[in-house]
């Protein structure tokens, strides 16, 4: 990944030292905060350009995170049903979340 997809926060992390780093959303990319959970691995989100989108999570994340409602999530419209539907490619934590809150990326 280059430098510019990931911004510092200034924050030191929880274990008091260095500073937690923030993916910021590429060329195709929406944030959105999860709304509910529909079942059978899918979601559903309201993203920042005011639409709610179904998505669901691929495998090779589904492994790893767990997401729940209240989360922000970064996510990559499919090419076609793009205005409903979606794929989740990043979680946030709540740290990074705050941070994009008081950024202004996504609203409170």
């Amino acid at each position: 990944m280059a430098d510019g997809d990931f911004q510092s926060t200034g924050t030191p992390n929880a274990s008091g030292e260095g500073f937690v780093r923030v993916r910021l959303p590429r060329e195709g990319e929406i944030l959105g905060v999860v709304i509910g959970n529909v079942g059978g691995g899918r979601l559903q989100v309201q993203c920042k350009d005011g639409k709610e989108r179904l998505c669901r999570i691929p495998g090779k994340i589904r492994r790893n995170i767990w997401v729940r409602q209240g989360d922000v999530v970064l996510l990559k419209p499919w090419v076609i049903e793009g205005d409903e539907r979606a794929d989740i490619i990043w979680r946030y934590n709540h740290i990074q979340a705050d941070w994009l809150r008081n950024k202004g990326f996504i609203s409170r």
